[in-house]
């Protein structure tokens, strides 16, 4: 349990004399119980979890994991991303509230564990959703397969042609033929000596 103190003012005044003082007093004040619990999810350290129905507004920039309790159990039914909420109901509210209370039995035995990511971009976050999703599979996350593009563009290989331009090594002066077309750029390899050479496409 943390106590914060918080400062009151007070003022006295003299009305013989006319003057005033003023005296400060603290006073204690009982703020809600952080949770002291941890759990690892990949290489990731995520508080709690604590019951769901206990959480209470703020949240900002964090990823959160909504679990359901069995025993001392707990499996992970969603994992999601919050920008900023003050909104009490944020999770009573979520598209996926069903799903999670039917993969969990009952409401009371749903579960919430936050990765606090301060100063991260949303971009960061859904790739840390992203990566807890395709390693545990929660079953109330769609699951969305999506390539990874490379930053170039390899095309086929062509025979030289006519109007393709020829050049000489300029180690050997043997003929320098195409080995790999690329998109903004071609690969030439001598035929004599091996040596490669890389030129603008026209």
């Amino acid at each position: 349990m943390i106590l914060e103190f918080n400062l009151f003012k007070f003022g006295f005044c003299d009305q013989i004399s006319g003057t005033c003082m003023i005296i400060w007093e603290k006073k204690k004040r009982e703020l809600p119980k952080i949770p002291s619990l941890g759990i690892q999810i990949l290489q990731y350290e995520f508080l709690g979890p604590i019951p769901l129905e206990e959480w209470g507004p703020p949240m900002e920039k964090l990823v959160y994991l909504i679990m359901s309790r069995d025993k001392d159990k707990f499996n992970i039914v969603y994992v999601g991303d919050c920008e900023k909420t003050d909104d009490k109901s944020f999770f009573v509210q979520h598209s996926q509230f069903k799903c999670w209370a039917q993969h969990s039995k009952s409401e009371k035995s749903l579960y919430l564990a936050i990765l606090p990511l301060f100063e991260s971009s949303n971009e960061h976050r859904k790739n840390v959703v992203n990566k807890i999703v395709n390693f545990y599979k929660p079953p109330c996350n769609p699951i969305k397969i999506t390539e990874e593009k490379p930053d170039y563009v390899i095309r086929k290989k062509e025979e030289p042609t006519e109007t393709q331009e020829k050049f000489s090594c300029a180690c050997c002066g043997a003929e320098m033929k195409p080995e790999q077309i690329l998109e903004k750029s071609t690969v030439y390899r001598c035929t004599s000596c091996g040596i490669s050479d890389t030129k603008l496409n026209s």
